[in-house]
């Protein structure tokens, strides 16, 4: 761990003698899904109850669009 000693943000008084590298990682990765929001999108939202509550009132949304023909594909030669 002497990386972590060069580390400006660990300080002395931090003790990981006793720590276990990944003991929760696995629960972790099986219940969660991290996203970032850039700031400025991120301004909007205080929580993470209002980013949930605003993707699912999209979703909603999304859900009540009539579905999309495909496109026509291209015939004869580009313009």
């Amino acid at each position: 761990m002497k990386r972590m000693r060069s580390d400006p943000e660990m300080l002395a008084e931090y003790d990981f003698s006793k720590g276990v590298r990944g003991k929760y990682a696995k629960r972790y990765a099986e219940g969660t899904n991290v996203v970032v929001l850039d700031p400025d999108v991120a301004e909007y939202f205080p929580d993470h109850q209002a980013v949930n509550d605003s993707l699912r009132y999209l979703i909603a949304i999304i859900r009540r669009q009539p579905k999309a023909a495909p496109p026509a594909p291209a015939t004869g030669a580009p313009r």
